[in-house]
């Protein structure tokens, strides 16, 4: 289902050639005139944790101890490996269609930090979906309590909402280029996660794994 969504916004993204749809002026507008100093630094500092090197330690994190009890050291090794494997391929893919469609980003003179590239599909948002998709597939597996359990999938999913949410009101990226992140991230979570449970030793458990 992500994969389908995320094919038809991309088709009607192109059809219009890059220009906003639906909601995208008026939320813009919305945040660029919402903003105050503070907002705005706290802003950039959540911001700051989509990118560069702690999403990639998140995930081989994720990978190193999803793996099943009594698991070789190798195993875990390999699953933090094929984490950030997950994460790469999935930024090559984001790549791809960032170059192909060449949406452009908001008018330069409303942005709060800096944009490069493209804007669709967000770099921020696709990043911290993976990331957060594969700290809430470990903790899942993991002994500790439910409530616990679910407290921490909250949490990943609040900081991977929050990541996509700082994008717009730092007025970089349109709405619609975080929804197309989430869309990406969760489809090609769908596709890479099985396999890295296989190797993980998941498949078709369903008693505790590492804590």
């Amino acid at each position: 289902m992500p994969a389908a969504l995320f094919a038809l916004l991309l088709w009607t993204l192109a059809a219009r050639h890059g220009a906003p749809v639906g909601p995208d002026l008026a939320v813009h507008r919305w945040a660029v005139a919402h903003r105050s100093d503070r907002l705005v630094a706290a802003a950039r500092l959540l911001d700051s944790t989509g990118a560069g090197p702690l999403p990639y330690v998140a995930v081989a994190l994720a990978g190193w101890t999803g793996c099943a009890r009594r698991t070789a050291s190798r195993r875990e090794v390999a699953a933090a490996l094929v984490g950030v494997a997950i994460l790469l391929t999935g930024q090559a893919v984001r790549l791809a269609v960032l170059f192909g469609l060449a949406r452009p980003r908001p008018p330069v003179a409303d942005w709060a930090v800096l944009g490069t590239d493209w804007a669709f599909p967000s770099g921020h948002a696709t990043t911290s979906v993976l990331a957060a998709g594969l700290l809430a597939w470990a903790v899942l597996g993991s002994d500790a309590p439910r409530g616990a359990v679910r407290l921490d999938v909250l949490c990943c999913v609040c900081w991977a909402a929050a990541v996509s949410a700082t994008r717009v009101y730092l007025g970089v990226q349109w709405p619609t280029d975080e929804v197309g992140g989430w869309l990406l991230g969760a489809a090609w979570l769908a596709l890479t996660l099985p396999p890295l449970s296989a190797l993980a030793g998941r498949t078709g458990r369903t008693g505790p794994l590492r804590p």
